[in-house]
């Protein structure tokens, strides 16, 4: 996670610093969205029974222009940016933003719950078309070139997407330093075919103007309504810029966009649509014909190394996303591997890059051009982007403390634009808009499955223990044989005997001179406080009571944490520690609570999760498991 003190202070190591960060989010964060005009006003004017007449070019134009500044420079970058989780950004760490805002009102925090899985769902959905269109539709401009080489844009784009996921493994942060040069000279050359094309048709620039767009409207009808769904296309990647704030701060972002990319990617979208009121045959691929000749096959070379840039937005930003769910409790555990060691946010999860590979590389096979791809996307990202708005417009209302009318005016600006392309995206179901939507339901199920399995096993446990408090005082009053060194049971549930101390004394017939019942827990904040990270409850014969507290965004380390405890009067020496952890063997049944189907997919979550010592980092020469069995 990027501090604010690194914006603020005026060295000039601070200001080389955020220059080099502005660069690596023009690579990573703006690639999806700086290399839409591959294939935007394409697919605006290639809808059915469209024309590249002058009200459709500059018609088309206007609606790019005004969903590139509302949705994008007033919604995401200067308010949904605003709702920050302490430098935190995407769904999962809006939800816990909202859900922190509304603490006493449990029906609220429900639903806001119930939005932001299906949210994080479709965006995972959004991840899997938004690399396999970009880098199709660059690779597609060799049929430009070369007409004979249009069988080999498939297998090409199978190995270029192949290239990029191997490429993750060794981060953002290093990507970031690669990608960015290669994108700041993708933005560059697209301002200048764009500026190329102005000058020979400047009558363009007429589009600027809103009306364009409302005769748009007025001359197509309700074709021009469903124009939305290929229009949303510029605005691609604007989720994953909010999911990677944590990569690189708000600033760097900020001045990305506002100073280089917005008006690259204008510049762009008007020089094409210059082209087109000139020639209208130029609609059947305005992006690669606006290229001069000689330039065209560099062109298709940089264009596919931005597009490979351009999946990164998404592919980080899921990592992040899986991580925040993870310590949130939605998502089994996985290996979490850090990439950086300056920023706790540049993160690399091979799970989740090994299912978004075979995702991605099955739509390529399956859709096999980016005209098709085209009609399956925008459902999910803009189902997205609604559930955004409706999760900032609760943060504003009750973290910001803005008035009703001021959260009912906004909510009408974005909503409304919100709602329209979502509703114009909607006849693309049959054409391929199920693709994403049945992945995105199939996360949905996942998380809200894995989400009250894990409350069930919970009541089961809590069901099944002894209370704590009277077991000390008998432990007190009848001591058995106590054996020096620390016993460290890990438990839930703070009020009942843990299962790994019954066994432990049951078999053992021994207690270790001080036990201690550690419960963790993730608060709904990135990075916990330094003075609430740690709480002690000294117990009746050596017996205490402690919670660690880490925040979604943490690694959970328990042994690095125990080490703060000396602090408190509570010194760990871990060679003379043990942990004891209860491992439950989880049974489905036909008990209330879950469909006998949803119990047995939770038991193969949980089968398949990286085991809790893993995650918390539990050394194995110091731990003792003890096994339970669980029936849900």
């Amino acid at each position: 996670m990027i501090h604010d003190n690194l914006h603020t202070d005026p060295s000039p190591d601070s200001k080389k610093r955020l220059a080099a960060l502005a660069v690596g989010a023009v690579g990573v964060v703006y690639g999806d969205i700086g290399t839409s005009p591959l294939y935007t006003l394409q697919t605006v004017l290639g809808e059915r029974g469209m024309t590249s007449a002058p009200v459709n070019v500059l018609g088309g134009l206007s609606l790019i222009f005004w969903a590139l500044v509302i949705v994008v420079s007033i919604k995401y970058v200067l308010f949904i940016m605003r709702a920050d989780n302490k430098g935190e950004g995407g769904i999962m760490a809006l939800m816990a933003l909202a859900q922190r805002s509304v603490r006493d009102i449990p029906r609220l925090r429900w639903i806001i719950a119930v939005l932001a899985i299906f949210g994080a769902a479709l965006f995972y959905g959004d991840g899997v078309i938004t690399p396999a269109i970009s880098v199709l539709s660059a690779v597609e401009g060799l049929e430009i070139a070369a007409p004979g080489l249009a069988r080999w844009v498939v297998p090409i784009t199978i190995v270029v997407i192949l290239g990029l996921f191997w490429l993750q493994k060794h981060g953002t942060d290093k990507i970031g330093v690669v990608f960015g040069p290669v994108c700041v000279v993708w933005f560059l050359s697209i301002a200048a075919l764009g500026v190329n094309g102005i000058v020979h048709h400047p009558q363009v620039l007429w589009a600027l103007s809103p009306m364009y767009g409302v005769e748009f409207f007025l001359h197509n009808h309700a074709r021009g309504f469903f124009a939305l769904g290929a229009v949303v296309l510029a605005v691609t990647g604007t989720e994953a810029l909010y999911a990677d704030m944590g990569h690189f701060g708000r600033k760097p972002i900020r001045l990305a966009w506002a100073f280089f990319v917005l008006p690259a990617l204008l510049l762009n979208y008007f020089g094409q649509g210059a082209l087109v009121l000139g020639d209208p045959k130029a609609a059947a691929n305005p992006f690669y014909l606006l290229v001069p000749q000689p330039l065209l096959y560099p062109m298709i070379a940089l264009a596919t190394a931005a597009t490979v840039i351009a999946s990164q937005a998404v592919i980080s930003g899921a990592f992040s996303m899986t991580r925040e769910a993870m310590q949130l409790g939605y998502v089994p555990r996985m290996r979490i591997v850090h990439t950086s060691r300056e920023m706790s946010g540049q993160i690399f999860v091979p799970w989740i890059n090994r299912m978004l590979l075979v995702l991605i590389l099955g739509a390529v096979l399956g859709f096999r051009s980016s005209a098709n791809l085209a009609a399956a996307y925008g459902i999910a990202v803009t189902g997205t982007m609604v559930i955004t708005t409706m999760l900032a417009l609760i943060v504003a209302r009750y973290q910001w403390k803005w008035n009703l009318l001021q959260v009912a005016g906004t909510g009408l600006l974005f909503l409304t634009v919100d709602v329209a392309f979502f509703g114009a995206n909607l006849i693309k179901v049959e054409h391929g808009g199920w693709f994403p939507l049945a992945m995105g339901l199939a996360v949905f199920i996942m998380m809200t499955t894995w989400r009250r399995g894990r409350e069930l096993v919970v009541r089961e446990i809590k069901q099944g223990g002894l209370a704590l408090a009277p077991f000390i005082e008998n432990i007190v009053q009848h001591p058995p044989l106590r054996v020096p060194g620390t016993a460290v049971f890990l438990t839930g549930n703070v009020q009942a005997v843990p299962h790994a101390l019954l066994h432990n004394l049951k078999h053992n017939k021994v207690l270790h001179e001080r036990n201690v019942m550690l419960t963790v827990a993730i608060l709904e904040m990135p990075v916990a406080e330094e003075d609430e990270r740690i709480e002690i409850t000294p117990m009746h014969g050596e017996f205490y009571g402690l919670e660690l507290r880490f925040g979604f965004s943490e690694d959970p380390n328990i042994p690095q944490a125990l080490t703060r405890c000396a602090r408190a009067n509570l010194p760990f020496d871990m060679m003379d520690t043990t942990f004891f952890l209860s491992r439950e063997t989880i049974v489905a049944t036909d008990r209330p609570g879950m469909a006998l189907w949803r119990d047995k997919l939770f038991v193969f979550m949980a089968r398949n999760a990286l085991p809790a010592t893993a995650f918390f980092h539990i050394p194995g020469n110091r731990l003792i498991e003890l096994g339970a069995q669980v029936e849900i």
